[in-house]
């Protein structure tokens, strides 16, 4: 697995979107807030562009893609926002020149389909971080989350950094254990999406992260059933569970008609016996850890630590 060079001041940093579109009165502010941390900005077409939902045409997504992976003069790529959209693109990705081209590659939520497709087929490592648009320009923006963010941009020596949560926001554990292995996933409704496909995750050996957002508790349980029968939760030797924002029963007012996420994890995901620690602070939410994904990782649940493994 390739780490791509770490970023430094004066980089040039290419942001796009491969998924939604950005609000018009966020660019600025987003361009602003990536420069604030000493990188020039060039801001693909995507970030202007809105076909519907979409930041532009499939193609035109893709082809700005690609464009910032050949482009020698761009150091690294941040996806400005997530949304929808970021699997219609896949198929014209150009692979084999991405693989020949890695950077550093920063995002999450719908940008996880483009890091389970480049972890997977072009053996470099990814970032999953908060976004310019969303994240960076939010005034609850806080030093944790700006740290984890830098250290996995621009630094590839972790032999002194822990994954760990905020001070007073303890990991809970699910299942007792130490587990090792390559660190992947992501936002669950994209895991998910990839099954069935030529990018469907594979998870065989490795440490699986899983977080969401706006999906009621029966979807999580549908979504986490299917990844069992598909044999993707057998296959890996460990979970991290994140955030699960607003993912809550669908008729508050009937609780009894719904099933807390705790039991569903332990249901779907205990029985596995593989180490799992719940409550990792990283997902839709603030603070937020960044995450190396492709990196391999370690973990303890009795200690709570995560190491990434040089």
């Amino acid at each position: 697995m390739q780490i791509p060079k770490p970023l430094k001041k004066g980089d040039t940093i290419g942001l796009i979107s491969a998924s939604g579109a950005t609000p018009p009165e966020h660019l600025q502010r987003a361009i602003e807030s990536v420069e604030k941390l000493g990188f020039k900005v060039i801001a693909g077409e995507t970030c202007r562009e809105r076909h519907g939902y979409l930041a532009g045409s499939d193609e035109l997504r893709a082809k700005e893609v690609n464009q910032m992976f050949s482009d020698p003069n761009i150091d690294g790529i941040f996806c400005i926002r997530g949304g929808y959209g970021a699997t219609k693109i896949l198929p014209l990705l150009d692979f084999d020149m991405i693989k020949a081209n890695p950077k550093v590659f920063a995002g999450y939520s719908d940008v996880t389909a483009l890091h389970i497709a480049f972890n997977q087929k072009c053996n470099f490592v990814t970032y999953h971080t908060p976004m310019p648009s969303t994240e960076f320009i939010q005034s609850k923006m806080d030093d944790y989350t700006w740290d984890y963010f830098i250290h996995n941009v621009t630094n590839a020596d972790w032999s002194k950094h822990l994954l760990a949560n905020p001070p007073g926001n303890p990991m809970t554990t699910l299942v007792a254990g130490e587990a090792t292995g390559q660190l992947i996933g992501g936002n669950l409704t994209l895991v998910t999406a990839s099954l069935g496909t030529p990018y469907e995750i594979d998870t065989k050996g490795k440490i699986l992260f899983l977080e969401d957002i706006d999906e009621n508790e029966q979807r999580v349980d549908r979504m986490l059933t299917q990844l069992q029968l598909a044999g993707k939760l057998e296959d890996a030797a460990g979970f991290l569970l994140g955030a699960w924002t607003n993912c809550g029963p669908e008729n508050p007012n009937h609780p009894e008609r719904s099933l807390p996420l705790p039991t569903i994890f332990n249901e779907i995901i205990a029985p596995l016996n593989k180490p799992t620690l719940m409550d990792v602070t990283c997902g839709h939410c603030l603070p937020t850890m960044s995450l190396p994904l492709g990196r391999t990782i370690t973990f303890n649940t009795e200690t709570q630590i995560i190491k990434v493994i040089e």
